[in-house]
């Protein structure tokens, strides 16, 4: 339940910025199979994950647009100190 509503909070991220708002779960599946690069940084106390490159450059920028307001909400990786950041390999 808990990825259900993590999932849909994700969604609605995505809704206000996609021309298209049904696709949002489509871009979140595409992000979720996209490899990623995951970096623990204990001194800035900071866990920066890398999504590397989607299908296109309209999914590029909509998937940095998460990234930024995710880096917003600044959550802590469940059980440690380090702040969760995403970023875009291309970025």
């Amino acid at each position: 339940m808990i990825a259900y509503r993590s999932e849909t909070a994700m969604a609605n991220i995505l809704k206000s910025k996609m021309n298209r708002t049904d696709d949002a779960r489509a871009l979140l599946r595409q992000i979720y199979k996209t490899e990623a690069d995951i970096y623990p940084d204990e001194n800035s106390k900071r866990l920066t994950i890398k999504l590397n490159g989607l299908t296109n450059k309209v999914s590029n920028d909509t998937a940095t647009f998460l990234c930024e307001k995710l880096n917003e909400i600044e959550t802590l990786y469940p059980g440690t100190n380090l702040r969760m950041e995403f970023k875009m390999v291309s970025n």
